[in-house]
């Protein structure tokens, strides 16, 4: 997985807050470090005797074992992969139920945007601010491997904000958002919005914690991405087809794209919107509240506290 990505290397994962200001740093995957969610245990529950670090400092999640075999001694190899690839992700898928139980039960609404680079995930967190902040406790956690750039626009129009910068590292995992909620610290009742970093492979496989992810794909794209892409568009409740205002000027089908899209998952919601006219938006402003009205309402189910 890793070492077929290019995210392992072995820069930092680094927490910023709206100011820039790093948070204290863990080193993500080695020793115990506090949790932003008590869950009773204080500490994320990683089994550090199991997993295989291959590099010391590796910050970012992703954990190397590398076996060295002699020429044509490869029987065993890819096992041994697809076992630490196994153990990386439930390690991951652990902590991801804790967020997922912390945002459950102060009803807070997490939302997972993914896309290619440059869909336009920011400009439609942008407008999302300036047209909701008023209504909804909206924050954001930006992820990118660097610069504070997205989250300096998130902030500038009106959302707290923590930028993660990921280093090499290609996709958010679950403990890097509970460092980043650390640092956020949204109230009960709030609605947190992850951008996750531009790429539309790693991040189908790691779980947040997220009710939701919501894939972007731009009209600038082929409309074939959801068949070049069956893991992310199968692992999202949404997709958004942003930049719809570009139609007249761009050879792009969005109906041959809408039936891609419900080839690979047939329950799948398309919305059709445009960031920077607000064409469509209302569609996705909709969701935004019907859901979190639903974890809301879901709260306080007899049965659930």
């Amino acid at each position: 997985m890793c070492g077929t990505c290019g995210c392992g290397a072995t820069a930092a994962v680094t927490v910023l807050d709206g100011d820039g200001a790093a948070a204290p740093a863990h080193a993500h995957g080695h020793g115990h470090h506090p949790h932003p969610h008590d869950y009773g245990r204080g500490q994320h529950p990683h089994d550090h005797g199991r997993r295989d670090h291959g590099h010391d400092g590796d910050d970012h999640g992703h954990h190397h074992h590398h076996d060295h075999h002699a020429p044509g001694d490869d029987a065993g190899a890819g096992t041994r992969i697809v076992d630490i690839q196994a153990r990386v992700l439930a390690a991951n898928d652990a902590l991801a139920a804790q967020n997922r139980s912390w945002f459950a039960g102060r009803e807070v609404l997490a939302v997972n945007l993914v896309s290619s680079p440059g869909a336009g995930k920011t400009a439609l967190l942008e407008r999302t601010v300036r047209a909701l902040g008023r209504e909804l406790p909206l924050f954001v956690l930006e992820g990118d491997q660097a610069t504070m750039n997205d989250a300096a626009r998130i902030r500038a129009a009106g959302a707290p904000v923590v930028q993660i910068n990921t280093g090499t590292g290609c996709h958010l995992e679950a403990d890097m958002v509970a460092r980043g909620v650390t640092e956020l610290k949204p109230p009960p009742g709030s609605v947190v919005l992850i951008e996750n970093v531009g790429n539309l492979v790693c991040p189908a496989m790691f779980d947040l914690g997220e009710r939701a992810k919501v894939v972007v794909l731009s009209v600038t794209e082929g409309e074939d991405k959801p068949l070049k892409y069956p893991h992310m568009f199968r692992a999202a409740t949404v997709m958004i087809l942003n930049k719809t205002d570009l139609l007249p000027h761009v050879d792009f089908d969005v109906g041959r794209a809408v039936a891609h899209a419900h080839e690979v998952n047939p329950d799948i919601m398309v919305l059709q919107l445009s960031a920077k006219s607000g064409d469509g938006l209302e569609g996705w402003y909709g969701w935004l509240r019907r859901e979190r009205a639903a974890v809301c309402a879901a709260a306080w189910t007899p049965g659930h506290r």
